[in-house]
């Protein structure tokens, strides 16, 4: 007799076609073509859950530069300022003070305006 391990293969299929829900035509009901759907999404997303921190790594980068011109200075010096002022504020949080509160990142700009002179006045 023939064993087609039926049981386990019908769930693996049902597994994928549950996973290709909601996609359009052939590509949700039969399971040849949604099988590809399926990885070719899954590909998609890897790629994409990588280049969406990168992404907003780039936004945050906007936001300090806008703010911290507005106060006079560029982003690279302020950014260096900070490091040598020993402020432990990562790009996200600077950014979220940048937009919501003007008073403490004008603070912060001032910190790092005090930490390059005192860089400069030892070198």
């Amino acid at each position: 007799m023939r064993a087609t391990n039926a049981p386990a293969s019908r769930t693996r299929r049902k597994r994928m076609l549950h996973a290709a829900k909601g996609f359009r035509m052939r590509r949700s009901k039969l399971y040849r073509y949604a099988s590809d759907a399926v990885d070719h999404g899954r590909k998609y997303a890897f790629r994409d859950r990588k280049t969406r921190k990168r992404d907003f790594r780039g936004l945050w980068q906007v936001r300090i530069n806008a703010a911290v011109r507005a106060l006079g200075m560029t982003y690279s010096r302020f950014i260096e300022g900070l490091k040598s002022a020993k402020v432990e504020l990562d790009r996200k949080i600077l950014a979220d003070i940048a937009a919501v509160d003007n008073a403490t990142f004008a603070e912060l700009v001032q910190v790092a305006r005090t930490a390059l002179g005192a860089k400069t006045a030892k070198a």
